[in-house]
């Protein structure tokens, strides 16, 4: 019986993890850092805006660069979304950012490449902040609503892009099982902290599987081979 569920989860995890796992080897293998460089210089610039922004010269600039918050005018909100992704959120450790960035954009500029990397971490966190605006008006008595205090709070930080990508990257190769106990994961967030964070990484989970939507059905026909380095990439192992 021992034999029988070892050989059973081997061959679910060959199916489930085997093909992105090898992608990701293989590149670090082959490239080692230099598979990697936009991530690389995404966790630099995340180090860099949070040691600026806690000194006293420091803080107001990075705000003024790269903090989002509702009450602030959407368009104001759009300048300042390219940097917000890379400015470590106050209230949280710094250490919890960097791993997310180095992991789950690592993972993705590999695997998909740095430029829909980019594009798919900025859908995501446009979602989140487009949707606080949405839930703001709705007001705290409808279910999809937020409260008047959430008009000022710090909008900022990578973990909207995490989320996205990571389901994206999950549904690319076909790991679907990890990727619906990831949203499965973000909706507990809401039911036991229902916050804005929360329902943020809610609607960008829901605007990413809009894209994975349309790529299915209008797009070229998905496989489990990286689309980051040109058709010259090697294909991945076989399952």
């Amino acid at each position: 019986m021992t034999a029988w569920n070892t050989s059973a989860f081997g061959r679910f995890a060959r199916r489930e993890w085997g093909p992105l796992f090898w992608t990701v080897r293989d590149a670090l293998v082959r490239d080692r850092w230099r598979a990697i460089p936009m991530t690389i210089g995404a966790v630099c610039l995340t180090s860099v805006f949070q040691i600026v922004q806690n000194t006293s010269w420091g803080f107001q600039p990075v705000q003024n660069l790269g903090s989002v918050k509702a009450v602030d005018p959407f368009w104001l909100a759009l300048l300042r979304t390219p940097l917000s992704l890379f400015v470590p959120a106050l209230d949280l450790p710094v250490w919890g950012a960097l791993a997310q960035v180095l992991l789950v954009f690592g993972i993705s500029e590999i695997c998909i490449g740095w430029w829909r990397t980019l594009v798919i971490g900025y859908v995501a966190t446009l979602a989140g902040t487009t949707y606080a605006r949405i839930g703001l008006a709705l007001g705290p008595d409808h279910p999809l609503g937020l409260p008047v205090s959430d008009r000022i709070v710090n909008d900022t930080g990578p973990s909207a892009a995490v989320v996205g990508l990571a389901v994206y990257v999950c549904w690319r190769y076909r790991a679907y099982l990890t990727g619906a106990l990831l949203v499965l994961v973000m909706i507990g967030e809401v039911l036991v902290k229902n916050n804005l964070a929360g329902k943020e990484h809610l609607a960008a989970i829901a605007a990413v599987m809009v894209l994975c939507a349309v790529r299915a059905k209008w797009g070229p026909e998905r496989s489990r081979t990286p689309l980051g380095k040109g058709p010259s990439q090697p294909d991945t192992r076989p399952e």
